[in-house]
């Protein structure tokens, strides 16, 4: 949730982070730090408030080091407050830490230190590190270079949590030491620096090759060595990764925020992911997948697990897997997935979907997955992500970074990847009852990118309607079948951005209590794509009409003699692919409420991107 970045090299380390801290602005947002390491000593200024606020502090620009740690925050433990901003000093202020997750044992390591005349200054979770480090490294009478390093290392083995550490001290004024458990943390190298960061899209304008951290693997920086070392500190080489996405798109270019720039980026985002694991000759193959017919066979269920809007985008994929692989799909909660006891085996093949691969709650059901003996396929953005690492198989989106909160890009793609998914598993399987279908699914899905550059070619309407109904606390959204996923998706993004309460609902329930909540002048939007269930869907909104409220429809199909007032048109497709194409006029409605309240579309209030937490 937090954003940390860290800097060693031979340039002013400031700048550097501040840019850092910007770009992780998405992460945590409620105060920020920054500590840079000069002649032997640590300076460390922080203010509560977003980073703006950070750089007003008197004697920031005065910070010379090249040396340095930053930290964006999102509060867990303590109110946002300069106090409890991080960097955090030990007592003695020789080293400095930031911290993304959280220590679950603190206020047991806390009473342990302050028995031992520790004093703390704040309320957070992160206070105890420093401290703890500094008692181990008391404690350690062996005076070598690899002296603090020990002390991290046995403060790590008594943290129970989940962390990302950066740390700096005037006991090794030279280097910073790193570290990773459950927590996303990445190295970005060039031969005479390197650069530490949450998130690779932070410091991707530095580099492009990049160590990726596993769990428990601890790091000692210089400005032109990174030596690597495992739980037990014995050493070991680490190999670059190199990254391919443009530094461009971690940049508006010329939008007003993030998140209207990456709804427009849609059909590219759409192309890369099909890319070419989808031909017009028919072709599907999907890389690194080697699942045989007999396995597929062995099959009893299918799980798709995640959070959020990677978990809507699996409800939308749900009924094309079941349709042409003939095996039962469930699709679950991340969070609740884990604690339900899941009846998993080796007959299950679960799939976990992640934006950022780095959700704390997706990634604990994907290791209790495998601890029970099923197969795992990890469905990521981001390439060496947690998930990635951690999964049996992993095929990734292709959507380029997405930097605002509310994701938009990464759902298109994901239901995109999950339908290409779905139509090799039926090849395999050789399910010929649908090959005429399955052929054109394959042509519907390859006609997307152009379907969602007709749809955002004509924003005005959705953005005058937005601009009427603004100002309302309610709203409800409406579909049936793969429109009621799409109806979820959407009222996700009007809540997340807008604050506005919204429910969606599969349209037939609305008589089951909902239609109670119906009053005049309430605004019901309404997804109608499928033909088979157009009628009963019409009936529904003529329900809502009755009983004074106002609609918006979103439809691709003939509605006949039924007249409604606002009705937004979409290319026709194939309904299992619809929620693709509806989703994206919601995406924008829900951006001009917000724009229109005049809120901060990219960091909305109390949320962040990547939830690296439970």
């Amino acid at each position: 949730m937090c954003g940390i970045v860290g800097y060693i090299g031979d340039k002013k380390a400031k700048p550097i982070l501040i840019n850092g801290l910007l770009r992780l602005e998405y992460r945590g947002y409620d105060s920020a730090g920054i500590a840079t390491l000069e002649n032997g000593s640590i300076s460390v200024i922080k203010n509560k408030g977003r980073v703006s606020e950070l750089e007003k502090v008197l004697g920031i620009n005065n910070l010379e080091g090249t040396i340095g740690i930053a930290h964006t925050r999102w509060a867990t433990h303590g109110k946002p407050s300069s106090e409890n901003s991080h960097p955090h000093y030990d007592n003695s202020k020789k080293i400095a830490v930031v911290h993304n997750g959280i220590i679950e044992n603190y206020s047991n390591i806390r009473e342990f230190l302050q028995n031992k005349g520790y004093t703390f200054y704040s309320q957070t979770d992160t206070e105890v590190i420093p401290n703890l480090i500094h008692y181990y490294y008391e404690k350690d009478s062996k005076n070598d270079e690899l002296r603090l390093l020990r002390a991290v290392q046995k403060t790590c083995e008594d943290l129970i949590g989940s962390y990302a550490l950066e740390i700096i001290s005037s006991l090794l004024p030279e280097k910073m030491i790193v570290v990773r458990k459950d927590s996303p943390l990445v190295i970005g190298k060039t031969e005479i620096e390197n650069y530490i960061s949450s998130d690779i899209p932070a410091i991707l304008s530095y580099t492009k090759n990049f160590y990726l951290l596993n769990d428990n693997e601890f790091v000692i920086l210089s400005r032109t060595s990174a030596e690597f070392y495992d739980k037990n500190l014995k050493k070991f080489d680490k190999n670059l990764e190199s990254i391919n996405w443009s530094s461009s798109s971690a940049e508006k270019e010329g939008f007003d925020d993030f998140m209207l720039k990456e709804i427009f980026e849609q059909p590219k985002s759409i192309r890369e992911t099909i890319g070419s694991r989808l031909t017009t000759d028919g072709i599907c193959q999907i890389e690194n997948l080697d699942f045989s017919k007999e396995y597929l066979q062995s099959l009893n269920r299918i799980y798709i697990v995640a959070c959020g809007t990677a978990m809507h985008a699996g409800l939308a994929s749900k009924k094309i897997i079941e349709k042409y692989c003939n095996v039962p799909t469930e699709v679950d909660i991340a969070s609740e997935f884990r604690y339900r006891d899941p009846l998993i085996n080796e007959k299950c093949l679960v799939i976990f979907i992640s934006q950022s691969g780095e959700t704390a709650d997706t990634i604990a059901a994907l290791k209790l997955s495998k601890s029970k003996g099923a197969k795992t396929l990890a469905i990521s953005n981001v390439i060496g992500s947690s998930i990635a690492r951690e999964a049996d198989y992993t095929i990734y989106t292709h959507a380029g970074p997405e930097i605002a909160v509310a994701s938009t890009k990464a759902y298109a793609s994901q239901v995109v990847l999950l339908s290409i998914l779905a139509i090799q598993f039926a090849k395999i399987l050789g399910n010929n009852q649908y090959k005429d279908e399955i052929n054109k699914l394959s042509k519907d899905i390859l006609e997307l990118p152009s379907k969602v550059e007709e749809i955002l070619k004509g924003t005005e309407k959705i953005k005058g309607f937005a601009k009427k109904v603004y100002t309302e606390k309610d709203m409800f959204f409406l579909g049936r079948g793969t429109d009621y996923a799409a109806a979820l998706e959407a009222s996700l993004k009007l809540k997340e951005i807008s604050y506005i309460h919204s429910d969606a609902y599969a349209a037939g329930e609305l008589k089951h209590g909902p239609i109670a909540l119906i009053e005049n002048d309430i605004t019901v939007i309404s997804i109608m794509t499928d033909s088979k269930l157009l009628e009963k869907t019409i009936s529904n909104v003529q329900e809502v009409i009755t009983r004074g409220a106002k609609t918006l429809i979103i439809t691709n199909q003939n509605l006949g003699d039924h007249k409604f007032e606002n009705v937004i048109e979409i290319p026709e497709t194939n309904p299992l692919l619809s929620p693709i194409l509806s989703i994206i006029p919601l995406q924008l409605f829900a951006y001009y409420i917000s724009k229109e309240k005049g809120l901060d579309v990219d960091k909305p209030r109390n949320l962040a991107k990547s939830v690296t937490v439970e």
